[in-house]
């Protein structure tokens, strides 16, 4: 209890201390960050999520519209919430998705779900720090392709007759774990938070378990929000006004329950995860990153043990050169170009951990304000991965967390073209994504920690994933819409079928939740 008290003491002073907000990774965000037709573009090294203080994003969002109620105003342009005084602003609203539909593909005739319910809480106090803490508490009944991917990737308990290893539960992407609900659903909750502290003008400490994701596009081969949160310690160290230097430290878990405990539940296999990242700033449209990121060994199914002390080197390049027993290291580039004041190039290359052999790319572009349209924006992108990119010699350090990519959600294998179309007016929207893989040599979570799949077939399979979703936007900085979508989905090959899904609610989207996988 005093240890509790303590805590609660120290977060509190820690927290009582800012303007250094946390920008959310989901897409609608970085779409209106990474947007070109504006005064002050966004070409910064492209860690997410920044600080305010850095771009300060929602100055871009602010609603501008005239209302003449105390009522209205809440609702569209602030939180629900707000208390200010000289040297503290505090904001709480609460969060949710409540959405009904159904699969005119899926012959049992189930109606699909999804009820969230949560809280969020931010603030800043005085200069140097900045808070917030999150929670969701979730139902839901996915279409059967998500239920088979949110189940394929549960959490694994050794068997009492030692004959290996069973799997149970699921895990959703950017979720956490789950429970069985009403049979065909899935319970889950989580928390996620940070703190922010500036000790200098060009250094940000931030401690958290929020979601991170590097890049400009909607996907990233390096590092993206596809996975659980994981509590981490982030340096931002801003050199000079061309190079920076981040340093990502992090806990992360392969959902594998050990065999012996000594408490209700026996704990998960823990594993470093490293990022060392250097940032140059050619100009004020071009801007390149090295990208070293490295899982760790931490023990195995009967025993935890410390770290390698080279986990925490921040010299690039270093990682690879250890035993592949030790570590799995990713080496990568991140280039982001704006070539034109509505045009934006970008793209990543990273090379795998066993041989060498294995690689990822990515090149995109984006686009806006077409034919003079305001407010219409344009995404091309094609990312490739070939078979074993991000497997580690050893399970145990593939490149994962809480058995989901710790990059693309695909995981190993295959070629991707995303084509994104997006229009708003006024509070009026509507979004186009189309995706389509062909997979090559891939094998079925290959990222698993243990390999169930290992005598199953590699696919070729195509999968074409198409969604249109249009809404109303009521608050942008809870991203809260009324909304309907259409999603069309069909893999053909060794695995054929298909979902036509029609829903529609109302949400807060401040998660990346992806389901085009």
């Amino acid at each position: 209890m005093k240890n509790l008290l303590f805590i609660i003491l120290l977060f509190f002073v820690i927290s009582v201390a800012a303007q250094h907000n946390l920008m959310s990774t989901h897409s609608f965000y970085r779409d209106k960050l990474f947007e070109t037709a504006r005064k002050e573009t966004y070409n910064g090294n492209s860690f997410l999520p920044l600080t305010e203080s850095t771009y300060n994003l929602q100055n871009e969002l602010k609603d501008t519209s005239v209302l003449y109620y105390d009522f209205a105003v809440t609702i569209y342009k602030k939180h629900w919430v707000e208390i200010k005084t000289d040297d503290c602003f505090i904001t709480i609203s609460p969060v949710f998705n409540f959405a009904f539909g159904r699969d005119l593909k899926d012959t049992v005739s189930r109606n699909l779900f999804q009820n969230t319910r949560g809280f969020i809480v931010e603030g800043d106090i005085a200069k140097n720090f900045s808070f917030a803490t999150t929670f969701y508490e979730n139902q839901a009944r996915f279409s059967k392709y998500e239920s088979n991917f949110v189940a394929s990737h549960g959490e694994f308990y050794f068997k009492q007759n030692g004959s290996g290893y069973s799997q149970q539960n699921g895990v959703v992407p950017g979720g956490t774990r789950t429970k069985e609900f009403k049979n065909d659903g899935f319970d889950y909750a989580f928390a996620q938070g940070y703190v922010v502290y500036r000790p200098h003008n060009k250094i940000d400490l931030i401690f958290g378990n929020n979601q991170q994701f590097i890049g400009a596009g909607y996907r990233s081969m390096l590092l993206s929000d596809n996975s659980a949160g994981a509590p981490y310690l982030r340096l931002d160290y801003r050199i000079s006004n061309r190079w920076s230097f981040t340093v990502l430290r992090t806990r992360a878990m392969n959902l594998v329950r050990k065999k012996k405990k000594t408490t209700v539940e026996a704990y998960y296999q823990p594993k470093g995860f490293a990022v060392n990242y250097l940032s140059f700033q050619a100009n004020d449209k071009l801007s390149f990153s090295l990208f070293e990121g490295s899982t760790w060994e931490m023990g195995d199914s009967l025993t935890t043990k410390r770290v390698n002390p080279l986990f925490y080197n921040p010299i690039p390049i270093v990682s690879s050169l250890l035993n592949d027993s030790i570590c799995s290291a990713i080496q990568g580039v991140n280039i982001n170009w704006l070539v034109h004041p509505y045009a934006r190039i970008y793209g990543q290359f990273a090379l795998g951990s066993i041989s060498g052999k294995q690689y990822a790319f990515q090149i995109g572009y984006r686009g806006s304000n077409y034919f003079k349209i305001k407010n219409l924006y344009a995404q091309l992108e094609y990312n490739f991965a070939s078979s074993n990119m991000y497997k580690g010699v050893n399970d145990r350090l593939n490149y994962s967390h809480y058995n989901l990519a710790l990059a693309h959600p695909m995981e190993n294998g295959f070629h991707e073209l995303i084509v994104r179309l997006g229009w708003e007016w006024n509070r009026l929207y509507a979004d186009f994504k189309s995706v389509n893989y062909i997979l090559q040599n891939h094998k079925k979570n290959d990222l698993l920690p243990i390999p169930l799949y290992v005598n199953s077939p590699v696919s070729n399979d195509k999968i074409f994933h198409n969604q249109l979703e249009f809404g109303w936007r009521l608050n942008k900085k809870l991203n809260w819409t009324i909304f309907g979508n259409i999603i069309y989905r069909k893999q053909t090959g060794v695995n054929n079928n298909a979902a036509l899904i029609f829903s529609a609610g109302m949400k807060t989207s401040l998660l990346s939740l992806y389901n085009d996988y």
